[in-house]
């Protein structure tokens, strides 16, 4: 409740509310008369004739907090703090996956077919193919390579929001060298196979969480495709163990 008192023809806003103020009784009447006993004296903002006030109001200054602007009297905005991003591709990127350039949306789906090729050969034919098997592990290998060198594109140029830095430079090169673990084991596929599933996910979760990120629409789409991949890889790999082993030149191994 505001209560307005003029005292020589200086106005004067008294802001006056029922819990806060120390001042006793008889100092609000020395201060303010007039101001009803059951009410507390919170603040006193004054129009700008402050030197006037100050020669009215000697004892004012140091007992009332005083507020000379007129803040007050403007609608102050409030600025609403952007929800948090988590990691909910469901609810945020995959709305703009429609937002994708068609190059980029139909290279990367039919980037998959080298992936996807490996266990529906082997499903049809109902046996595994080392060969088949390391040729799904190579092209992984590349794709680990390819992301790692996304990153550096992306964080290169001037104005990115992601920065050449250590950060970023560094954690990208983390793909490229699961990648030569994966090529190394190729006597053992499982272990290649391991390897290009742990560089797919690491580098999933630099591009969604870690790093600096990449467009909506891009996030989306990687998400899809490295999902993909790996459940390929792991279709592989479980057909290892399931079905026959045979290599393409029809010697059984």
């Amino acid at each position: 409740m505001l209560a307005r008192f003029g005292w020589r023809g200086i106005p004067l806003a008294v802001q006056v509310c029922e819990k806060t103020s120390p001042l006793s009784y008889a100092s609000k009447q020395r201060l303010f008369p007039g101001v009803s006993s059951g009410l507390n004296i919170k603040r006193c903002i004054f129009t700008p004739h402050e030197a006037a006030l100050r020669l009215t109001f000697p004892n004012l200054i140091h007992k009332v907090e005083i507020h000379t602007s007129n803040s007050h009297l403007k609608k102050r905005k409030v600025q609403e703090e952007p929800e948090p991003r988590e990691l909910d591709l469901l609810r945020y990127d995959m709305r703009s996956l429609k937002d994708a350039p068609k190059p980029a949306l139909y290279l990367g789906l039919g980037g998959l077919i080298p992936f996807v090729a490996a266990p529906l050969v082997m499903n049809a034919t109902a046996c595994y193919y080392p060969e088949v098997a390391f040729a799904q592990v190579a092209y992984g290998a590349s794709i680990l390579s390819f992301l790692g060198g996304v990153r550096w594109g992306f964080a290169i140029p001037e104005g990115s929001p992601a920065k050449p830095d250590w950060k970023n430079l560094a954690n990208s090169t983390v793909p490229a060298l699961l990648a030569w673990l994966a090529l190394l084991f190729r006597e053992d596929l499982s272990e290649s196979t391991f390897f290009v599933i742990m560089g797919l996910g690491i580098a999933l979760h630099y591009d969604l969480s870690l790093l600096p990120t990449y467009p909506p629409w891009f996030k989306a789409l990687r998400a899809i495709l490295t999902l993909v991949a790996i459940l390929s890889l792991v279709g592989t790999l479980a057909f290892s163990s399931v079905y026959p082993h045979k290599s393409l030149n029809m010697k059984t191994t």
